[in-house]
């Protein structure tokens, strides 16, 4: 089950948020962290982003199996008047123990789907080049708008490229 994720509950849930976390950034997963990543690092992590939800900047989604998180996508809002129409697909993360059971598609899909309610008709991400989550993008219909070299530090600390991607969500993608 998918559930969007208020304050109050993201504070709750913020153990297994913080254990799935730990555990992509262990399987060699660039969202944003170097390995080893310490649980207390990840828990403060999770935590700040309460208040991103609370002021409507942050929409997180958790999906849980068998009452553990399991994986988790989010939306973040851009706070300027003249980008009120995108937003940016980050921290999606499916646990090793659910990988491959179409966990990480359910989460993009809800994630887009909430988007295009909200008004948003663009949506953009990065993801490590070559990574198992680019054919996700691609099979979802995302366009690869380029590679920026050496962009981010993998989790063992290696610059690698990041792939750019979009896609029009709502009425823009009847259109687009």
């Amino acid at each position: 089950m998918v559930t969007r994720l208020d304050e109050a509950r993201l504070l709750e849930r913020a153990e297994d948020l913080t254990g799935l976390l730990v555990e992509t950034v262990k399987d060699g997963a660039s969202v944003g962290f170097l390995a080893p990543l310490d649980r207390t690092a990840a828990m403060a992590w999770w935590k700040e982003r309460a208040g991103a939800v609370a002021a409507g900047r942050l929409a997180v989604w958790a999906a849980c199996e068998g009452g553990r998180t399991v994986g988790t996508v989010s939306l973040a809002f851009p706070d300027k008047p003249n980008s009120r129409h995108r937003a940016e697909l980050v921290k999606l993360m499916v646990h090793r123990d659910a990988r491959g059971k179409g966990l990480g598609r359910r989460l993009l899909t809800t994630a887009e789907e909430a988007a295009a309610r909200a008004g948003v008709t663009l949506l953009h991400l990065d993801t490590e080049t070559d990574s198992l989550a680019e054919r996700l993008y691609g099979s979802a219909g995302w366009t690869r708008a380029g590679v920026i070299p050496d962009y981010a530090a993998s989790p063992a600390g290696v610059l690698r490229p990041t792939t750019i991607y979009y896609k029009y969500v709502g009425a823009a993608a009847l259109t687009g």
